[in-house]
């Protein structure tokens, strides 16, 4: 008679296992738990001396013992008289109870608050989960990393990326054609390297923040934990969650350009084992640019569920909307002669008015609709082991349309007469779905005096989505248009036309985009993290990403399809003098593939080529200075190879020739000098610089666009008593080129921002924050150079916080 089976699943695979070799598994299963649960033992037992062999050696002095003995009661006499008072002040209280409720009690909870387990307090924050999957002390993790709290972007009253990204070290702002976040890590510029909750958020759209908790900005390859690219760095927004903790808390803000905002933050333990909160928010505005303007809102309601001590479930789901003008910005001006690297130009503005706008208000427009789901199941096996599984299925509808300063024998430039410029229009739709599961594992254990912090784990995941491109067309009947700079603004009509090869409209030298594609991605993960001794941590890992991608062209019919089969390894080696000192040296490198951040669409010459290549090498310090004042430094160098080159001898096709290397110095001092003055500081100095030809313009010794070489940052915030609180910053960005071709210099600029609270009440806070005090006059970004975009002037913002 055969055996019967039973089916065990592991790893998402069904493994049949027949009965007389079923006992056996358990037998062994059993016996796997019991040595974990030993190992999980021996490592309390040893982190607990640790922690007391610490503390003792930080001059911990024995107290002694404090006997508390409660006060005897007296005996309350029970005469007539006595018992009437009683009954009057029994009435007395219940009468002051009515006109004075007492708050209502917390609802027990079994979580624990977001801000509690990363030790976050104002602008300082202990530790995250970000970089390595599980909750690390900053000062044990060897990567230049910042954290940006909930309580500083709310000090700033910044709502976007982009303006809270200008306060951190080594990362520059991209204008993204005006309708995307677009950040330059370390030098490599990318509009992909976006992440929530861990999770690749990769669609070209901007955010709002809120409902984010926290921003970490890791610098150098990430590709460990988060797969292909960020070569240079990623972004990863953490979301407010439902931590049981009770919050009602509404705001009300207006300020200059018509701005005028609502949030609302409700949450709270439904009972011990349920919590649910409820962002949402809607914001309108119109711009300092002429004829432009802001809509957007959002809704974001999570629930956490926790059925016992050891396995929680958080549920998510998020509709965001962003409806505005897109704005591509100025174009330069051209010199006698022509520009060059050796004589470049600068950006123009008519009459000096930064507020000129050179699109459409009718046509131009960037819009996105965002819905995303998320699912988490965590577990403890209590025995050293922790698991976690996340999933995310988000869909991105993305349109934009833009009228710019384009075409033309300039390339939309001003021409030196200051006479004439050359606009050109396009329309896209760039619709994405994504799909991912995530699968972390982490298991501590001890190999005898050695520990080792395991954490292995799979990803999963799915991209589709359509890249379709139209040509607009002028009333000339051409792709382009000649007009006044000094009157910038186009108010005529404009045809989108699709450009299929064979078929082009008069002056249109290609076809338009029009792909629809498919990519698979299986991702596998091993990291230990070893502590040799107390003052020595060796950490090595690999990451393996199976990148399988298809797309057709819709143009032609063709479908096109690559693989590409990567190991992306990491190494690093931490001192520790001290608990709160860390030296470290650390190696990493991760892979682009050729499609590109936006593996939109393949064609004849990129399908064959391999991806691009980032190699970092970092040794940097972390101390913390006091236990909510950390500095840290870091120096690196970043070298970024197999750029692709245009072919001069094969049109369409390319040679993989390219280089650039980005060294660089960073620090940072984040925290509390007192218990009353909080403060960020930053500096970065980065020379990037190409040192491989890539193009017939960009040429070695040329340096990266949007990278200036010097980068200060200054956020302080001062508690002169419980009412009033002040806030100063100052950012400071040297000179850089709007493109690495190094024709279009911008110049540096310095912008000081400022903050003034007052907590009015209890339940109230009033704030008023400026932006550009001194209305200073700078160009912010730009996106080629001929799209160049100046930054706002003097911003008023006034809120009104509530908690009930």
């Amino acid at each position: 008679m055969p055996p019967t089976s039973g089916v065990v699943i592991f790893g998402g695979r069904h493994v049949t296992i027949a009965t007389h070799h079923r006992n056996r598994f358990h037998t062994i299963a059993r016996a796997a738990l019991l040595s974990a649960s030993v190992a999980a033992l021996c490592i309390a037992t040893g982190t607990a001396e640790t922690h007391a062999q610490s503390a003792q050696g930080a001059g911990a002095a024995a107290l002694p013992p404090i006997r508390i003995t409660a006060p005897e009661a007296k005996r309350r006499s029970n005469t007539r008289p006595a018992r009437q008072a009683d009954r009057s002040a029994a009435r007395h209280r219940t009468t002051r109870a009515a006109r004075n409720p007492a708050p209502a009690a917390p609802t027990p909870s079994r979580l624990t608050a977001q801000d509690v387990r990363t030790g976050t307090v104002g602008v300082y924050a202990n530790s995250t989960a970000v970089a390595t999957k599980s909750n690390t002390a900053l000062v044990n993790i060897p990567q230049s990393l910042t954290v940006v709290t909930k309580d500083f972007i709310r000090d700033q009253n910044y709502q976007n990326l982009t303006d809270v990204a200008r306060y951190v070290p080594g990362v520059a702002v991209h204008q993204g054609e005006g309708n995307r976040d677009e950040l330059v890590i370390r030098g490599v510029d990318s509009s992909a390297n976006f992440f929530v909750n861990g999770f690749r958020d990769d669609a070209q759209i901007f955010r709002d923040l809120y409902n984010t908790e926290s921003i970490e900005v890791l610098r150098g390859p990430s590709a460990l934990t988060f797969g292909r690219g960020g070569g240079g760095g990623i972004l990863n927004r953490t979301l407010k969650e439902a931590d049981g903790q009770r919050i009602y808390e509404a705001g009300l803000q207006t300020g200059s350009f018509g701005d005028r905002r609502v949030t609302l933050d409700a949450g709270q333990a439904v009972n011990e084992n349920v919590a649910a909160r409820f962002n949402a928010f809607y914001e309108g505005a119109d711009g300092f640019r002429d004829f432009t303007h802001l809509e957007r809102y959002g809704i974001n309601p999570t629930v956490t569920l926790t059925p016992d001590d050891t396995t929680k479930i958080k549920l998510s789901y998020e509709y965001f909307h962003d409806d505005r003008t897109a704005d591509r910005g100025n174009p330069s001006q051209s010199l006698p002669g022509g520009v060059t690297r050796f004589n470049p130009t600068t950006p123009f503005a008519p009459n000096g008015d930064l507020s000129a706008f050179f699109g459409s208000p009718s046509l131009n427009v960037a819009r996105a609709d965002v819905q995303t789901g998320m699912a988490v199941i965590e577990h403890d096996f209590e025995n050293g082991l922790t698991v976690k599984n996340s999933t995310l299925a988000a869909q991105y509808l993305k349109f934009y349309q833009n009228v710019y300063p384009g075409n033309g024998p300039l390339s939309g430039a001003v021409d030196p007469a200051g006479t004439s410029f050359n606009r050109a229009a396009y329309q896209h739709t760039t619709n994405r779905d994504n799909i991912f599961n995530q699968t972390d594992f982490t298991y501590k254990t001890m190999t005898g005096p050695v520990g080792h912090t395991i954490g292995f784990g799979t990803e999963f995941g799915r991209q589709s989505g359509v890249d379709m491109r139209n040509t607009g067309l002028f009333p000339n009947g051409t792709n382009t248009m000649t007009a006044n700079p000094f009157d910038p603004t186009y108010f005529g009509p404009i045809t989108f036309v699709h450009q299929s090869p064979g078929a082009l409209s008069p002056g249109v030298t290609a076809a338009d985009s029009n792909s629809r594609y498919r990519a698979y991605v299986d991702s596998v993960y091993a990291r230990d993290t070893i502590d040799v001794t107390r003052w020595l941590q060796l950490i090595a890992g690999a990451r393996f990403d199976h990148f399988d991608l298809s797309a057709v062209d819709m143009n032609t019919g063709t479908q096109r399809g690559r693989t590409d089969d990567k190991i992306s390894p990491q190494a690093a080696v931490v001192l520790k003098p001290s608990e709160n000192l860390s030296f470290y040296g650390a190696y990493s490198v991760s892979y682009l593939p050729a499609s590109g951040d936006q593996f939109s669409s393949l064609n004849n010459g990129t399908v064959i080529l391999d991806p691009q290549k980032f190699e970092n090498k970092e040794v940097g310090v972390k101390w913390n200075i006091q236990p909510r004042l950390q500095f840290t430094a870091a120096t690196y160098q970043l070298d970024r190879t197999n750029v692709p080159l245009a072919d001069p001898n094969n049109p369409g096709f390319f040679i993989l020739s390219g280089k650039n290397r980005i060294r660089g110095f960073e620090t940072a001092l984040t925290g509390y000098i007192t218990p009353e003055w909080q403060s960020s500081l930053g500096y970065a100095y980065t020379d990037a610089r190409v040192t491989s030809d890539t193009s017939a313009t960009i040429v070695a010794g040329n340096r990266v666009q949007l990278v200036p070489y010097n980068q200060v940052s200054l956020w302080n915030k001062y508690q002169f008593n419980p009412v009033w609180s002040g806030s100063l910053g100052v950012i400071y960005f040297s000179d850089s080129f709007a493109a690495s071709d190094d024709t279009v210099r911008l110049p540096g600029f310095v912008r000081v921002d400022a903050g003034i609270a007052a907590q009015v009440s209890r339940n109230w806070k009033l704030q008023l924050n400026v932006e550009n005090i001194f209305n200073k006059g700078y160009w912010a970004s730009a996106d080629g150079n001929n799209n160049i975009s100046p930054g706002a002037p003097r911003t008023f913002r006034i809120s009104a916080i509530g908690k009930f």
